[in-house]
């Protein structure tokens, strides 16, 4: 979930910029920037790629929705299965999506807007249905906490090749990293421990062949190379200006990257991946980073990014709302 801070200071950045999505077709229309047509999906908060259904992309809403889960075609942006999980608890505040090595889909009730006020979250997981059609499925419920405490979270990442299930918290000041056991365990307690430090995070996603990390904010990216369960040398990458900046994932093929809003009738902007492909960043692009503004958009057209001079405004807009409240 969003606060007052950033919204307002994203929709500044907005205005100044004037950005406006770019778009690449791949030919048949998939895998491109779309437009989720689906009323019902009003606080898009996760995205996944299928790795079955080309073109298709995992979505649900952030909190008071239910138990569902929604595949929507990127070539028209409609919704083309909704899947309602049984077997669960009633959701509190889902926040991610991803999908593993093993064909399943996990969703992640990790949120917690009142940062630590929950003892423990969970982790949903159902198999990745093999037809497109709206059905029931059981799901897996695991229990999950924290070795150094409970907080607020918004990005689950299973890594592509190891199954191993990772957590970004969500903190002003910046986050953990935390990884989780081996293997998840249903009926007990999974823990998962702090490995890294990460920035302001609200949704991360491993490159397909699970050499590269990126975690988004509301303002930026970053992509990380990826080792022995380990961040690496990083490099900033481009991001269209969204005024509820929540979801990333890369497409099927790790060419692009997808990032996603919530709202209705949100898009879904598509962003080239720097070569064309998942390939762990460059040694210049390490450490310092690059310019948000290095990377193409999709098609060769530029996307709006959050660089140089909106990037003074979001911050003179953070300042004036802050001051603003401290007199009040």
């Amino acid at each position: 979930m969003r606060s007052l801070l950033t919204v307002s200071a994203a929709a500044a950045l907005l205005l100044v910029t004037g950005a406006v999505p770019a778009s690449a077709d791949d030919g048949d229309g998939a895998d491109r920037s779309f437009t989720i047509e689906d009323s019902r999906i009003t606080e898009s908060s996760g995205l996944a790629a299928s790795t079955i259904h080309p073109g298709i992309y995992w979505t649900h809403n952030d909190s008071e929705d239910g138990p569902y889960v929604y595949a929507v075609d990127s070539r028209t942006g409609k919704t083309v299965a909704t899947i309602t999980m049984k077997g669960v608890g009633e959701p509190r505040d889902v926040e991610a999506i991803s999908i593993g090595p093993d064909g399943n889909v996990y969703v992640g009730d990790i949120g917690d807007n009142l940062d630590g006020s929950w003892d423990h979250v969970w982790i949903y997981r159902f198999p990745e249905p093999k037809r497109l059609a709206d059905a029931t499925v059981r799901a897996t419920q695991f229990d999950v906490t924290y070795a150094d405490g409970a907080r607020n979270a918004e990005a689950m990442m299973v890594h592509p090749e190891t199954g191993r299930v990772y957590i970004a918290s969500k903190n002003e000041d910046g986050g953990g990293l935390y990884e989780g056991p081996e293997k998840l365990t249903a009926g007990a307690g999974n823990v998962f421990r702090r490995v890294g430090e990460v920035p302001w995070v609200t949704d991360g996603a491993f490159s397909p062949d699970g050499g590269e990390l990126v975690l988004r904010s509301y303002f930026s990216a970053r992509r990380y190379a990826f080792e022995d369960g380990r961040l690496g040398e990083d490099h900033a990458v481009s991001v269209p200006l969204q005024g509820q900046s929540e979801s990333v994932t890369y497409t099927a093929d790790g060419s692009a990257m997808m990032f996603g809003s919530e709202g209705e009738h949100s898009e879904v902007v598509r962003v080239e991946v720097e070569g064309g492909g998942s390939k762990a960043p460059s040694p210049n692009g390490g450490g310092g980073g690059t310019s948000p503004g290095d990377e193409d958009g999709g098609g060769g057209s530029k996307t709006g990014t959050a660089t140089g001079g909106a990037v003074a405004v979001a911050v003179v807009v953070l300042a004036l709302i802050a001051a603003r409240r401290r007199r009040g």
